[in-house]
């Protein structure tokens, strides 16, 4: 179980509990639009994942240049996350077993697709992309990228992620550290 931090390590969990498998974080960061920071450009990951969004990029104008600087300090942050996660929870590895990709939701599906990148890139035998909603138009990419997919519910009239949970206060890093270690306890 491969849980999207942060939203997604805490689905994770519950999908893991009932599956009784350990649970993982799979490090990707969203690569925000300067003007619009819930806008995807596309998406960094761990292991050197990249998933960018061309033509948005080249429809709201943003330069080579813009872009390089906004990939490198998203790289950054995105290098200090898992120096910091990975010193506490070391990597369980994948290869040659099924891995399942958990998010929150998924709106434009960037750090899905980036998160399913890595998962090729571990060698994992088989990966699926779970999640509780999805926009409809990011989930023909995404199946095309996973060997199943499970959404529960994709409206045709999505706005946004946050609209399909009751409680949408964003998740920090001690939580997704100790929801991780909870979970590998029950393993060991």
């Amino acid at each position: 179980m491969l849980g999207i931090p942060r939203g997604g390590v805490v689905v994770g969990a519950a999908v893991a509990e009932g599956l009784r498998a350990p649970l993982d974080v799979i490090l990707v960061r969203k690569l925000r639009a300067p003007e619009q920071p819930e806008l995807a450009l596309g998406a960094l990951g761990e292991s050197g994942a990249q998933v960018l969004n061309r033509s948005l990029i080249a429809e709201l104008g943003i330069t080579a240049s813009e872009l390089g600087r906004l990939v490198a300090l998203e790289r950054q942050e995105l290098d200090r996350s898992v120096q910091q996660l990975r010193s506490v929870c070391p990597r369980i590895p994948v290869n040659g077993k099924t891995a399942i990709i958990v998010d929150d939701g998924i709106a434009t599906g960037a750090t899905a697709r980036a998160a399913c990148q890595i998962g090729r890139t571990l060698m994992a035998t088989r990966l699926v992309l779970a999640t509780p909603v999805a926009a409809p138009q990011a989930l023909a990419e995404l199946r095309r990228l996973t060997d199943e997919l499970v959404c529960l519910l994709a409206p045709t009239q999505f706005q946004a992620v946050g609209q399909h949970y009751r409680d949408f206060t964003p998740t920090g890093d001690g939580v997704v550290v100790e929801t991780v270690l909870r979970n590998r306890a029950m393993f060991t």
